[in-house]
């Protein structure tokens, strides 16, 4: 019985943790609702905080900007990404990895009908365009970790891991502006990414080619 006070402690904290959670995503939720209706610059956070019932001060617990809560919707495509790697067979090879991985992530974020209209709102929104390219850099930073922790390899495969992870979310970038610059109609997103995957492979292969013949002749 001693024990029990600690219990109905840890059940509080766990309750205390669920309502963070709820309210976090009840503003996100009501914020970017906002953001596609009126646009992202047209909403203020007073919009934002009456819309999800919250205060001024709750949103900034949560939110330091409104930029920042476009940025936390976009990271769970992030954290979809490394659970998919992580997921992976471990004795698949690295392409299988990155190419089961990326679409499992890619229908988790397009499970979401917003997904497409925040992507075009991002496009057409200066503040929001100019810290999306923050969104790469640490996504190209959690792949690379994910990838590591598969392999546990040296630095050396480590660099290697990295590199490959620069150059996937390099692929990721410019096939999600060729798809807001000029949408693929008829195509499905799983053929639109095994295109996008077979030039990323044919590219990194040629590449492959010339480096081997410039190591051999030097």
């Amino acid at each position: 019985m001693a024990d029990l006070p600690g219990v109905d402690v840890a059940v509080r904290e766990g309750r205390r943790e669920r309502k963070r959670r709820q309210t976090r995503e009840r503003i996100e939720n009501e914020a970017l609702t906002l953001f596609l209706e009126r646009g992202f610059d047209n909403t203020t956070i007073e919009d934002i905080t009456e819309a999800a019932d919250v205060s001024k001060r709750s949103f900034f617990d949560y939110f330091p900007s409104k930029e920042d809560v476009v940025a936390a919707w976009q990271d769970s495509f992030a954290s979809e990404l490394i659970d998919a790697v992580a997921a992976q067979p471990p004795d698949a090879s690295l392409v299988n990895v990155i190419e089961a991985a990326i679409n499992a992530a890619l229908h988790a974020a397009i499970s979401d009908p917003r997904h497409l209209a925040v992507a075009v709102l991002i496009r057409d929104t200066p503040a929001l365009r100019a810290r999306d390219q923050l969104k790469y850099a640490k996504l190209e930073r959690k792949l690379a970790d994910a990838l590591h922790a598969r392999c546990r390899g040296d630095h050396k495969e480590r660099f290697r891991l990295s590199v490959l992870a620069a150059a996937v979310v390099s692929m990721l970038r410019i096939g999600g502006e060729r798809w807001n610059d000029a949408p693929q109609e008829g195509t499905s997103l799983e053929d639109f990414a095994r295109n996008m995957f077979d030039e990323l492979w044919g590219a990194l292969a040629d590449l492959g080619v010339h480096a081997q013949q410039y190591l051999s002749d030097r």
